[in-house]
């Protein structure tokens, strides 16, 4: 019985990050930024998801815990040259000629992939100054 709940909760984390990126809409264009963040930790509910992306798909496993790199590059510093479709077509098929896999097949990445480059770009650019993120108050 235990085991059918456990499957059951594994089965909808996916559709439950997925509704929550829906609500957490993303910056208006024309924003330079494509995340907010103060206190260099607290960020928007759109680079929170980016986050919580970078979780479940267990970036940090190449890329480090606080992405300086590890197998894989510092994406402290990728992100500083990437263009945004750089990094989407990176994420999205890989460098297999350099270890890195596809993204293309997983629904929680390509659907947050957006919020993923707000976090990271926030980390690259030095305004996101810890890994490890908290969501920002409400009405700041």
């Amino acid at each position: 019985m235990k085991s059918n709940i456990a499957r059951a909760l594994l089965l909808a984390l996916p559709l439950a990050a997925a509704t929550v990126a829906a609500q957490a809409p993303a910056p208006a264009a024309g924003q330079d930024k494509p995340y907010k963040v103060v206190d260099g930790y607290k960020v928007d509910k759109f680079t929170m998801e980016g986050f919580r992306t970078w979780r479940a798909a267990a970036c940090d496993r190449c890329h480090g815990a606080n992405q300086e790199g590890l197998v894989g590059p510092s994406l402290i510093n990728s992100l500083k040259t990437l263009t945004k479709e750089e990094f989407v077509t990176t994420v999205t098929n890989g460098r297999l000629d350099k270890g890195m896999v596809s993204f293309a097949t997983n629904k929680t990445v390509m659907s947050n992939l957006d919020a993923l480059y707000a976090y990271l770009k926030g980390r690259s650019d030095g305004a996101i100054t810890r890994a490890r993120v908290e969501p920002m108050e409400v009405g700041s």
